[in-house]
């Protein structure tokens, strides 16, 4: 067989591709430089009294402060006595002012000493739960019969149950618009195709199912964490009130549209194309690519041209673009996108990602298919699939370096937290997919057109409405002996059926071994369709684990919150009216030396500040330590080090009142630490001070 070679523009396109991979990079590296301080999933700022704090008589209120607006109901604090007593109202009090996000319950009065027990739960702005609990004392700590939750809001048998939808959704969508995009754009016929349409169907069919999953789990999810609370109305109610409610409810709406849209494509399109017949839905799609692609032997034939579809497919790529767009918002509207820094810029680039994503890996998902379920399909239909392709990938190249400068904000972000570690894994899997692609690009251009009986047999089972076991009928005298008659001019007479229902079965089992073996016959017919069949399966397979990744990604919080609530940045940003918090792990190399030490600064601003020290073991228990030292030095200024030795409060606990900053810049904050005679070290964080 002669090799064709690739296009020019497919060349062009080849060789363009490291130049954009370079652009990229440096546009990625200038974003990540000049970062500046963002959130997405809400954390806790502050709160009073502070975690650990001992104070000489009891709160009238608990007050707690957000990092961004979250969403809260009566029951989102609860005090507890050391015997488990609640001692809260119970009533939510809301004390947000401007920037300051500051909810708090009121407390019982008259409360005794002892140490008490905060549990808090909220929903962020992005949708997500979020959960944590601390104590206080009041007058001396003491022994307390409550446990820390250890558990995270969102988890347990509903949150693996609500992951799984997520998981569907995704899937559903990315298969739906893929699928659809690929008849339109690709490949016509294939709406007259029974693989196809199987596809789709079931696609929506799946995100749909999982999209009502979603809203019936929510209440549960973001609440007790029980299933039986799927039948609460009055929390459905609530939920319908709510960003997420009213996203899953609009993606409901859109995917009646949807369906529309896919009785459409599957009824009177896939009808119409069907009775074009293979040569002139041929031309119909090579018109649809450009006048220079038309097949100009038809104009020098002086041949009628048939009518075709342009004008539908016109109407259903807008109007499907118009509702996978508008499904795509409702995760933009609800999810990381719609909070934190440049939401204006973030939701339509974030439309953008998950619509090429979609067009991407569906549209492969579709092509697998295809190959193995219609081997009638052509090499300019898998060529037109490679140019989606590549313009999908250039979407989601620049979408996907904005994304994770947003989300992420510094390089040790990248490799030091959760996000920034499955934002590589992601980016991994892209460059193996896109070496599969490319693989498949080569087998593309080796691709011939279906042999000419293969296509013979193909035009006669899409004109005549026949199955390939059908069509094996003709030649094969047991069928003709059954007593089906046949003719190549009209459509074969069915046999009646056998009243033996055992002789029906073999029949049965019979037709459909002659249906397969041809099928299997006019697949492996061309050795380079069976290459191309291997490496986007390949692909496929690699799809897979990319968008159950992606998945993980969406509900995993991002670096920028991470290190802005953990201090591992390289330099720790003051908010005004928001204490200065940092986290410092240490290590002295002795015996049990490992540990981490937080520290707060508040208010942190230039003046007096009031510093509070927790030194936490390895395991998440108070530290005790013979001696800690802190010192303060700005070194743009020659200034300091100022030292200070901070008093023990608590087991584990340090606090200096006054701490005197008078000038605003970057502080170099110095925590020595010693855990024995001989073993100590010094850790330091730089922070803004305004």
């Amino acid at each position: 067989m002669t090799a064709t070679a690739p296009a020019p523009a497919t060349a062009r396109a080849t060789a363009f591709l490291p130049r954009l991979v370079l652009v990229l990079a440096a546009l990625l590296a200038t974003l990540f430089t000049a970062a500046s301080p963002a959130a997405a999933h809400a954390a806790l700022t502050a709160s009073d009294p502070e975690d650990g704090a001992v104070v000489a008589t009891a709160p009238a209120q608990v007050t707690l402060s957000f990092s961004e607006q979250v969403a809260m109901g009566d029951d989102s604090i609860r005090v507890l006595d050391p015997q488990g007593k609640r001692v809260d109202t119970g009533e939510l009090r809301d004390m947000c002012s401007g920037n300051t996000i500051r909810y708090g319950t009121a407390l019982h009065a008259g409360l005794p000493n002892g140490t008490y027990t905060v549990a808090w739960q909220a929903v962020s702005a992005d949708s997500h739960p979020i959960s944590g609990a601390f104590t206080f004392s009041i007058g001396a700590p003491s022994a307390t019969d409550v446990t820390l939750p250890t558990a995270q809001a969102g988890g347990g048998p509903v949150g693996i149950a609500y992951g799984i939808a997520r998981y569907a959704a995704y899937g559903g969508f990315t298969v739906l618009v893929g699928g659809a995009a690929f008849i339109l754009l690709c490949w016509r016929r294939g709406a007259a195709e029974r693989p196809l349409q199987k596809l789709v169907v079931r696609a929506w069919v799946i995100l749909t199912a999982a999209t009502l999953a979603m809203l019936v789990l929510r209440t549960p999810y973001t609440g007790s964490g029980n299933f039986s609370d799927v039948f609460d109305l009055d929390g459905l109610r609530a939920v319908l009130q709510t960003k997420s409610g009213a996203s899953l409810v609009s993606r409901l709406l859109l995917l009646g549209a949807a369906a529309l849209f896919v009785a459409v494509l599957f009824g009177v399109y896939a009808r119409r194309v069907a009775g074009l017949g293979p040569d002139e839905a041929d031309r119909a799609e090579r018109e649809a690519d450009g006048p220079d692609q038309t097949d100009r032997s038809d104009e020098a034939d002086g041949a009628e041209r048939p009518d075709d579809t342009s004008d539908l497919t016109f109407g259903l790529a807008i109007g499907g673009a118009v509702v996978s767009g508008g499904i795509a918002a409702t995760w933009a509207l609800s999810e990381h996108a719609s909070t934190g820094i440049q939401p204006g810029i973030a939701m339509p680039a974030d439309i953008l990602h998950l619509m090429a994503v979609a067009t991407w890996l569906g549209g492969l998902a579709a092509l697998l298919v295809a190959l193995h379920k219609v081997p009638g399909i052509e090499r300019a239909a898998v060529r037109r699939f490679s140019r989606v392709a590549f313009v999908s990938v250039l979407v989601l190249a620049v979408t996907g370096v904005y994304q994770s400068w947003r989300q992420l904000g510094s390089w040790s972000a990248l490799t030091g937290t959760d996000y920034g570690q499955l934002l590589l894994l992601k980016i991994g899997l892209v460059a193996v997919l896109l070496g599969i692609a490319y693989v498949s690009r080569k087998w593309t251009a080796r691709l011939a057109d279906a042999p000419a009986d293969t296509a013979t047999a193909v035009a006669v089972v899409g004109s005549a409405g026949q199955t390939s076991a059908d069509v094996s009928r003709e030649t094969d005298p047991a069928a003709v002996s059954e007593g089906t008659v046949v003719s190549r001019e009209t459509e074969p007479v069915p046999a009646p059926v056998p009243a033996d229902p055992e002789r029906a079965a073999q029949l049965a089992r019979q037709r459909a071994a002659r249906e397969s073996a041809l099928e299997k016959r006019v697949r492996d017919a061309d050795p380079d369709r069976a290459g191309l069949r291997r490496s986007v399966l390949a692909e496929a397979a690699i799809a897979v684990i990319l968008l159950a990744v992606t998945t993980v990604l969406t509900s995993t919080e991002p670096g920028r919150t991470v290190e802005r609530e953990t201090g591992r940045g390289s330099t720790a940003t003051a908010v005004p009216d928001r204490a200065v918090k940092i986290t410092l792990p240490f290590d002295t190399d002795g015996p049990n030396g490992k540990g981490s030490v937080r520290l707060e600064l508040d208010p942190g601003r230039v003046g007096a500040n009031t510093l509070h020290l927790w030194a936490d073991s390895a395991d998440g228990t108070p530290f005790y330590l013979p001696e800690i030292k802190v010192a303060f030095t700005l070194s743009s200024k020659d200034i300091g080090p100022l030292p200070l030795v901070p008093e023990q409060a608590a087991p584990g606990h340090w606090t200096a009142s006054g701490v005197q900053l008078p000038l605003a810049g970057e502080w170099r904050i110095d925590v020595t630490v010693r855990t024995s005679d001989i073993d100590q070290t010094t850790v330091q964080k730089t922070v803004k001070i305004g």
